[in-house]
């Protein structure tokens, strides 16, 4: 019998980096970026006692813009959700000896955090509202408060 398996090499994991970025150029000036993502699970183990494993994956971010943007605005702790595929790296060390990892090439990073999305706003000079609104925050109601409409996406139907 002969079974053909379709070939499928899909990654998405969601965490928080263990480090600072890591930005390096190759000889040509491309960025490449470089962090750890811890990735929690949790279970039952086998006595019914809820027990926590994390998982540290290495990721490396080719795309150039991409790359940039995340050593600019990520830092240890910030959580994102990484998408992109398995690839194994094969070296040498200096004493010859044959070493190798398995890390995720990631064709997509998201950023969780609003810090790590928006770039970082001037504090407003004192007595001065930043939310441009005249009610203070813990009368408002978000669910009843009419929102600005950015863009298609934002239309319900």
């Amino acid at each position: 019998m002969n079974l053909r398996i379709p070939e499928q090499n899909k990654v998405f994991l969601a965490g928080r980096l263990t480090r600072d970025p890591d930005l390096r150029y190759t000889p040509k000036g491309q960025p490449i970026c470089r962090f750890d993502l811890a990735v929690n699970r949790r279970y039952k183990n086998g006595g019914g006692e809820w027990q926590e494993e994390t998982a540290f994956v290495p990721i490396v971010i080719f795309w150039r813009e991409m790359a940039e943007r995340c050593a600019e605005r990520l830092k240890k702790a910030s959580p994102v959700l990484v998408e992109g595929r398995l690839q194994t790296r094969k070296w040498e060390t200096k004493n010859g000896e044959p070493r190798s990892t398995l890390e995720v090439i990631a064709q997509r990073v998201q950023f969780l955090s609003k810090e790590d999305i928006l770039p970082e706003e001037e504090p407003a000079p004192q007595g001065v509202k930043q939310s441009g609104s005249s009610q203070d925050d813990s009368t408002r109601d978000p669910l009843t408060e009419e929102q600005p409409l950015n863009s298609k996406e934002d239309l319900p139907f």
